[in-house]
């Protein structure tokens, strides 16, 4: 996987169809992971709780950041995107081995507590000290389906 590449989890494929995911109501946020537990597309019933978060601190928030998506439907194809590019601005207390960014929906949806959709290989250590990280989704969208 190269830096930058999104990948959807495979279980996550199923809860957009069967409801667990409520993308039009529910929560999403991106939370920013070390390299403790590296996230694979296989991971059996993803959730935030799955891996390790960097450290709080500084201009990060345990959880990560709030993102507004959208779900569009134009000629047959629907895409998600979010309106919020994530940014945690340079910190001296900030973390410096951010690897992945999570993207995941809030809270506990047909029994799943933060259920994991997606994460990015941000190319990682990152060094959040030594500047800026953002989280710059494509402009295609996080994900189409058509």
């Amino acid at each position: 996987m190269a830096q930058g590449d999104l990948v959807v989890f495979n279980t996550a494929k199923e809860w957009l169809a069967d409801g667990t995911f409520d993308l039009d109501t529910n929560s999403f946020k991106c939370a920013i992971l070390d390299n403790t537990a590296a996230p694979a597309a296989a991971t059996a019933t993803p959730t935030l709780a799955d891996f390790t978060e960097v450290g709080t601190g500084g201009t990060y928030v345990a959880g990560g950041t709030a993102l507004t998506l959208t779900w569009v439907e134009a000629t047959g194809t629907v895409t998600l995107d979010s309106s919020v590019n994530p940014t945690w601005a340079q910190n001296g207390g900030n973390d410096t081995d951010a690897y992945w960014a999570l993207v995941y929906q809030t809270g506990t949806h047909n029994t799943i507590l933060d259920a994991a959709l997606c994460y990015i290989d941000l190319g990682g250590p990152v060094n959040m000290q030594a500047g800026d990280l953002t989280v710059t989704f494509n402009a295609s969208g996080i994900l189409t389906l058509a």
